[in-house]
């Protein structure tokens, strides 16, 4: 628990480009790095959809005329893991200070202490999850390029399937953890642009992800409205941390052009998209 007394800033953006999504994170958490903004948690979407690689993630995994020929976006994370299709979605990021208590310790420490928040809020809005420390990981050569195929330590699940994906940055004075929480649709769409040596090996991948994903409309057998998730990841930071956290404030200037430096120079520049 953090003290009774300590503030969060909440920001709320439009859905925006991959790009300009993980240039704003990126952005937030160089001034809460530097102690220009407090400890900060936003709330966001995406417009278009897009496929985000994790950033050791090679870009051959994405096939690229597939993607295109959808409309959809790529773009490479600053953190890691692999492949997450962003549509029908709200996605949450905090940014801390590196001493904040809260990211203490390791990784994944870390994850299962921020965890509680994503828990409470999934609880409030109806539903019975859990954060898993994975001790039966799945041996190597059965791991692909979806994120959501295999839960990792401390991400959330829900009737054994992964619900919540997240992962993490940490910088020298700060820590970045972004998430996905699919709200509904086809959480299968992400293989119709990952590259496959033929269509059959392309439908084992669906089955699997199928059988390994899932979304908060399928477990809690009604539609959520991104408001209303929204509404319950900032109560339940705020419950679960004995924070306050105000209404959403906009980036600051500083942060909004910074932002769009960091999105010209890197997120949108292929030598960063395409680097490996």
């Amino acid at each position: 628990m953090t003290g009774t007394s300590e503030r969060w800033r909440l920001i709320v953006t439009p859905p925006r480009s991959g790009a300009y999504n993980m240039a704003l994170d990126h952005a937030i958490l160089e001034e809460v790095s530097a102690g220009n903004a407090p400890p900060t948690l936003r709330l966001y979407a995406w417009d278009p959809p897009c496929l985000s690689l994790g950033q050791a993630q090679p870009a051959a995994d994405v096939d690229m005329a597939r993607l295109q020929a959808r409309g959809w976006d790529v773009v490479r994370r600053p953190t890691g893991g692999r492949a997450i299709l962003h549509t029908d979605e709200i996605t949450y990021s905090v940014a801390l200070p590196a001493d904040h208590p809260l990211v203490a310790g390791d990784i994944v420490t870390s994850y299962r202490r921020l965890s509680a928040a994503l828990l409470r809020a999934l609880q409030q809005l109806g539903l019975g999850a859990q954060a898993d420390k994975r001790a039966d990981r799945l041996p190597e050569r059965a791991k692909g390029p979806v994120c959501f195929e295999v839960p990792s330590d401390y991400e959330i699940t829900a009737n054994g399937c992964k619900l919540i994906g997240s992962a993490q940055m940490r910088r020298a004075n700060g820590v970045l953890q972004h998430g996905s929480l699919p709200l509904t649709g086809d959480i299968t769409r992400i293989c119709d642009t990952l590259a496959f040596p033929d269509e059959a090996v392309r439908e084992k991948a669906r089955v699997r992800v199928r059988q390994r994903a899932t979304t908060l409309e399928a477990v809690l057998g009604r539609a959520v409205t991104w408001d209303e998730a929204a509404d319950a990841l900032k109560t339940a930071f705020a419950s679960t941390f004995a924070l306050h956290i105000g209404p959403p404030e906009p980036p600051t200037s500083a942060e909004a052009a910074r932002a769009e430096a960091l999105r010209r120079e890197i997120y949108a520049a292929e030598t960063w998209t395409l680097r490996l």
